[in-house]
């Protein structure tokens, strides 16, 4: 993946040496971690985007300018700065933690500079906190997770305990999860909030999750503590007696082989998953599996489809900051996860969520559809744009 962004970037400074060739029209800020807990999620969103402009033979169109978050908030904030003061960016483009959209909300909203959510679900940025400058093409925290309470229900799960990392992310799915789980009649047994980023050691908290005597344990883990998770979880006896429910991050086709087996029959929901047979997945999974040989994920599809809405804001004639952030709410298309596009009353994306069991096959793991509800929007929840 290197060597191919390297070679775009040469190819991009060689396209100014010549008249003929037009100069990039358009500058984007990729901020992404490059380093610490979600450096692999980070990645995989860049190879996204790059995808969709590799897709569309766009690349010259658009000079890209890198910054890692670290996934520390004021080193994103400082980031986030420098892309719009220094190198004068036309629209920003990632943020994967929570934390570190709530840091740069204030300065992108008074900076009036677009910013295409490629994975933070931060809810209070499309909600009390929303911007006309700020879109997520993503997923909500509550949107991914308030599904599972009702659905889990009906399963005839009655009892659950919780765990999550403390921080906003970890907060809000759980407060997702159990408001309609408890909503539908189910009962939130216990639940604790582990040290985010910090924690290698599950044992003790799945042997107190083991002793309220749950009918299952719903989590939000992503990343490296997801792997870590899911591992113990299966190391342990609990996993014969108590099913695993959680945000589908826990089980993301980028990292699910690092789980192996113990990711057997763990169901979660989430807004993709690549075994969809729809045309519009086909073709894309095909086409991702033949250019970086592998399955994409949903942190793939997320810069893939940012790459695409921003794409189709400058087709829409957007050409300065403030255009593109009055296109880009009305862009809508059908792409690899079904149907797409902004809600107008909050800037958050509208999408399908699927519920996916996590099953064999042959000697590798993929993700079998239990469950889908359509057009999934988040309340305005406080958003005044």
């Amino acid at each position: 993946m290197q060597n191919w962004i390297s070679r775009i970037a040469v190819a991009a400074v060689l396209s100014t040496a010549g008249a003929s060739v037009a100069l990039a029209e358009t500058t984007v800020g990729l901020l992404l971690p490059k380093s610490g807990v979600f450096a692999a999620l980070g990645a995989e969103i860049d190879d996204g985007f790059m995808f969709a402009l590799e897709e569309a033979g766009r690349v010259d169109e658009f000079t890209i300018v890198r910054e890692d978050t670290e996934v520390k908030p004021p080193v994103g904030l400082a980031k986030a700065r420098k892309l719009v003061l220094q190198d004068k960016v036309d629209t920003i483009v990632g943020v994967v933690s929570s934390g570190v959209l709530g840091a740069m909300r204030d300065f992108v909203h008074q900076a009036e500079v677009p910013l295409i959510v490629a994975n933070a679900g931060n809810d209070h940025a499309t909600g009390k906190s929303c911007s006309p400058y700020i879109v997520r093409v993503s997923f909500s925290n509550s949107q991914i997770n308030r599904p599972m309470g009702q659905w889990m229900y009906d399963q005839g799960v009655r009892k659950i305990y919780t765990l999550a990392p403390d921080y906003a992310a970890g907060h809000q799915m759980i407060e997702a999860f159990s408001g309609s789980f408890t909503a539908a009649g189910g009962e939130i047994v216990g639940g604790e909030f582990t040290p985010f980023g910090q924690t290698n050691d599950f044992g003790p908290y799945l042997t107190s999750a083991r002793a309220t005597n749950p009918d299952g344990i719903f989590v939000f883990y992503a990343g490296g503590e997801a792997i870590r998770f899911v591992k113990q979880y299966g190391s342990f006896d609990i996993k014969a007696d108590v099913p695993l429910y959680g945000s589908g991050f826990l089980t993301s086709p980028l990292y699910v082989g690092a789980e192996g087996d113990a990711a057997v029959g763990v169901k979660a929901s989430l807004h993709y998953v690549p075994t969809l047979d729809t045309p519009e997945n086909n073709a894309f999974v095909a086409a991702f599996q033949a250019r970086f040989d592998r399955t994409p994920s949903e942190y793939a599809v997320q810069g893939y489809d940012s790459a695409r809405l921003l794409m189709g804001a400058i087709d829409a004639g957007a050409t300065d900051r403030a255009s593109i952030a009055a296109a880009l709410p009305k862009v809508a298309y059908t792409g690899p996860r079904g149907p797409l596009e902004i809600d107008p009353a909050t800037n958050n994306v509208v999408q399908n969520i699927y519920i996916y069991d996590t099953v064999k096959d042959g000697d590798g793991l993929t993700q079998k559809v239990v469950g889908q509800l359509t057009g999934v929007r988040d309340d305005v929840n406080g958003c005044k744009l």
